[in-house]
């Protein structure tokens, strides 16, 4: 009697897989389309509220993005314009056991279209009331496009005009298209015919060829559209949005044009000199600074910040005020993107990086991605990268001038924060630690605990100062700006 039931009960199992797989594979694009009433989108709204990530701020290379607590998040899309428009309120969450400054609502106002990205807010330091102005960003193009096809009604809307391929991923329906002939997506369709997942890859100075994965759950029907209520994205390894969607609108108006400044392009952002001294040149000009120092048979460069093309700009520059010597060291401040993306680009000029020991695995495992999208020189010339690396303290000398390079002990904004110190010159340079306000700008209500840190590491180290190159800010300040700053802060 057993042996005639078991055979019974293992074809009823076999029976049960095989209509299971049948009707998961019974979903299709063009199933998953319909259901979502992909067809009548023309445009979406979504709000919701939950936590946002900042990539590539990391405060330890170990450690994920910082986080944020978002009381409002809002995404304006116009599928047919490839535009949208993303508002969000964020107050930084403190992390247990680091000082940060007092925790304040941000408002950020964020735009693509096209091929155009901008921001849109009062100019930095700008009193209370001030309209808003719009300043190109280029580089963020990629990441806002991106989010538009990884929703769920825009992936399938882009894979039916790209003649997406579907094959059977066990339960589910993989669907991938390339964008452009560029950009791939990869996404998720289950049973239900509901989108669960995009992956897409989009382009970091960094990390070269960076996965974007969005995940969609808890599908429910808002006002006769069906949404999922929680999307979690991961970028770069770690979370960079965490949201929980309380409303969604069909087909509200969206109009979204690109500001004059913004479609007239915007010329690369030129290097400004400033001599601080006898071989030292402070090169300015936009958001982030960097200082070359001239050395018996070579150059020593603080800081390459942004990407590649500030870094080859750099080396133009440098080649005019100091010609006929190569940039033999590039020092970097920490491993926080934006002051670490153009680095690549000396490792091809054959330059050695001068970092913290924290940062140099972290460097070596990002190198090693492939750069495709945006192949740099590197991922053409392959060169290994050369450093050199400290704790604590390093000296770069040519027998004559000498350049201290100190961490700045329990600075939690980043755990390896390094400053630049020239004792014969008296000039210390540093970046995020103390960033100097604009003239005529009224003092911080609440003193930055960074820039308390910095004074107090330039006591302990015992540092003779008389003037502070900030990479970020105005221009060069003095030790008593600092004390100024730290004093009203704290009255």
């Amino acid at each position: 009697m057993r042996t005639a039931i078991i055979p019974i009960r293992g074809l009823t199992l076999a029976m049960t897989m095989t209509m299971a797989v049948c009707s998961a594979q019974a979903a299709s694009l063009q199933e998953a389309a319909n259901a979502l009433g992909v067809s009548g989108v023309k445009t979406i709204e979504f709000s919701g509220s939950g936590r946002w990530f900042q990539f590539g701020q990391a405060p330890n290379p170990s450690l994920p993005w910082p986080q944020f607590d978002v009381s409002s998040y809002v995404t304006s899309i116009n599928y047919d314009s490839a535009g949208a428009r993303v508002q969000i309120a964020r107050k930084q969450i403190i992390e247990p056991g680091r000082q940060r400054p007092t925790p304040v609502e941000q408002k950020l106002d964020l735009y693509v279209s096209g091929a155009q990205a901008w921001n849109l807010a009062p100019p930095p330091n700008s009193p209370p009331g001030t309209a808003p102005v719009a300043t190109a960003q280029p580089a963020a193009v990629e990441e806002r496009a991106a989010e538009i096809w990884a929703t769920p009604q825009g992936f399938l809307k882009a894979a039916l005009a790209n003649n997406a391929k579907s094959e059977p991923d066990i339960a589910n329906v993989e669907v991938s298209f390339t964008v452009g002939g560029k950009y791939r997506y990869v996404g998720t369709i289950n049973a239900h015919n509901q989108v669960e997942r995009v992956r897409t890859w989009i382009d970091s100075p960094v990390l070269g060829d960076t996965l974007v994965e969005t995940s969609f759950s808890d599908y429910k029907d808002f006002g006769g559209v069906q949404f999922p209520a929680h999307i979690i994205r991961v970028q770069g390894g770690h979370p960079v949005l965490d949201l929980n969607i309380a409303a969604v609108k069909l087909n509200p108006p969206v109009d979204i044009s690109v500001p004059q400044n913004v479609a007239s392009g915007l010329a690369p952002v030129p290097v400004a000199v400033n001599k601080l001294a006898d071989g030292v040149f402070y090169l300015t000009g936009g958001t982030h600074h960097s200082v070359a120092i001239e050395q018996r048979d070579h150059v020593v460069l603080v800081e390459a910040p942004l990407n590649e093309e500030r870094s080859l700009a750099l080396i133009d520059k440098i080649k005019e005020i100091i010609p006929n010597k190569p940039i033999k060291y590039v020092v970097n401040s920490h491993v926080h993107f934006d002051h670490a993306g153009g680095l690549r680009t000396f490792v091809d000029a054959d330059s050695i990086i001068v970092t913290n020991d924290l940062d140099k695995p972290y460097f070596e495992g990002a190198w090693a991605a492939p750069h495709t999208l945006h192949p740099d020189r590197l991922s053409k010339s392959q060169k290994p990268a050369k450093f050199e690396t400290y704790a604590d303290k390093y000296v770069l000398t040519d027998g004559s001038r000498a350049i201290e390079i100190h961490r700045i002990a329990g600075n939690s904004h980043s755990d390896e924060l390094a400053l630049v110190y020239l004792p014969a010159e008296k000039i210390l340079i540093e970046a995020d630690a103390y960033t100097p306000a604009a003239p005529n700008t009224p003092p911080p209500a609440t003193v930055n605990p960074y820039s308390v840190n910095l004074y107090d590491n330039i006591q302990r180290l015992n540092l003779d100062v008389a003037k502070i190159a900030a990479l970020h800010g105005p221009g060069v300040v003095t030790l008593a700006d600092l004390r100024t700053v730290i004093a009203q802060a704290t009255h």
